[in-house]
């Protein structure tokens, strides 16, 4: 088969679907039954749900110099590569395309899939083929080309905001039943006050995953250097904004006992503020929610092993790099839709949000590092973009990072085991495949 190249189709407003349509899915709906259960606190929620949103902006402002400096398919696997050498790089697409891809496409599936069933009243049984084929139509979508998954992309970000800005509105112009503020209180459980946030803002990082994956399709890109930058800022500031006025309007119209662990919170929220058939509507708002959030991973995840195999690092790179007649890398979208399916059938939302958000920030922390390293190293290399506040900015950053990756080492330590194992697993096979190319 004669080698193809990417094309460059993806344009500034499709870049920026892309960060807030991949971001804004199921987090924003369904991980505050975890972090009210976590906090048991009004104040802490919310506080949480800012200090998450600070972090995340701090990283993408980090990175955005990154991806301005190196715009390549492959995104954080290629600036991981730049700065510390092949292996590492190596390491991070294994983790992404065998946790983190197929982990946020398996957990949003999941969550999809039980929302069909409380809408239609299925039966529980359904939950794991309607979550299959869920992923299996929009996985069958992208191999259409990059063309088609943006146009998805950019037509669910339309759609998801719908519901979002019905409930903030309404929400805020109707009286609340919960008094709301955001000076810090004591969990209501008599729980320790730090173990308690900290087990909030861990939740939280869950809904504000996916911003880094625009790097992964940078090859794509009709101006990578400047949309990139563009798209992670604004679109995230946006999204931070979002997330604390939704989950404000969830504390005002339920009791916190009622949100803990509920992750029906969102659909009977809305049904409070609309009625049964508007909460019905606002429910299927939030499913082409969740549904343009999993096309955003299925989209970008496939270009992972693709630039892997490019660079002849995966055993079967050849076949991993193959492009169909639209530009698509479709058997590294066969790969991972397989390890999603896997998930799927094994796992549970809260464990596979859990150990992809503890994978991806050890890296995120080593992509934050590398800034001071590239700026030291390397400082005529082109950077279109620079991140502000330099370089108090890239270190918040990496002091979040770090906060997210000892908490949960201490809290969930076995869940932290097998992320790492399966990580370091890729160690062996990186060399394996370098001496036998297999």
């Amino acid at each position: 088969m004669t080698e193809q190249k990417l094309k460059r189709s993806v344009g500034p407003f499709t870049a920026l679907a892309m960060v807030m349509g991949t971001v804004i899915g199921g987090g924003v709906f369904f991980k505050t039954a975890s972090v009210v259960g976590a906090t048991h606190s009004v104040s802490l929620t919310l506080l949480a749900w800012i200090v998450a949103g600070i972090l995340t902006i701090c990283g993408g402002l980090t990175v955005a110099e990154l991806g301005a400096a190196i715009p390549e398919t492959g995104g954080s696997v290629q600036y991981m590569r730049h700065t510390y050498g092949p292996l590492s790089g190596f390491l991070l697409g294994w983790a992404e395309m065998l946790i983190y891809v197929p982990a946020n496409m398996a957990a949003l599936a999941i969550i999809f899939a039980t929302q069909v069933i409380v809408l239609l009243h299925l039966s529980m049984g359904l939950a794991i083929p309607i979550a299959i084929a869920v992923v299996g139509i929009i996985t069958l979508l992208n191999t259409f080309g990059s063309k088609v998954g943006g146009t998805v992309q950019s037509i669910t970000l339309i759609f998801k905001l719908i519901p979002i800005f019905l409930i903030v509105v309404v929400g805020l112009c109707m009286p609340g039943h919960v008094d709301v503020t955001f000076i810090p209180v004591a969990p209501s459980n008599h729980a320790n006050l730090l173990t308690a946030f900290s087990g909030g803002l861990l939740a939280t990082m869950f809904a504000y995953e996916g911003w880094i994956n625009i790097g992964d399709i940078a090859g794509e890109m009709k101006s990578p250097k400047k949309d990139i930058p563009k798209a992670v800022v604004v679109g995230l500031t946006f999204i931070m904004i979002i997330y604390v006025l939704v989950n404000w309007i969830f504390l005002k119209n339920m009791p916190i006992d009622a949100i803990a662990g509920n992750t029906n919170t969102a659909s009977q929220v809305a049904g409070k503020l609309f009625g049964e058939f508007g909460g019905k509507l606002v429910t299927i708002g939030i499913l082409v929610s969740v549904f343009g959030t999993i096309n955003g991973y299925t989209m970008t995840g496939a270009r992972i092993p693709y630039a892997l195999a490019k660079d002849d690092l995966l055993p079967f790179s050849k076949q991993f790099k193959q492009l169909n007649q639209a530009a698509a890398p479709y058997v590294a979208s066969l790969f991972i839709l397989v390890i999603a399916i896997i998930m799927i059938i094994l796992g549970s939302f809260d464990i596979l949000t859990d150990m992809l958000v503890f994978v991806m920030w050890i890296f995120n922390c080593l992509l934050f590092l590398s800034l001071f390293i590239l700026r030291k190293r390397e400082p005529d290399l082109e950077r279109p973009y620079k991140v502000l506040w330099y370089p108090v900015v890239p270190i918040v950053a990496i002091i979040g990072g770090l906060f997210i990756v000892v908490t949960t080492l201490i809290n969930q330590t076995g869940l932290a085991i097998v992320g790492l194992a399966i990580t370091l697993l890729g160690i062996p096979v990186y060399y394996l495949h370098k001496k036998f190319k297999i």
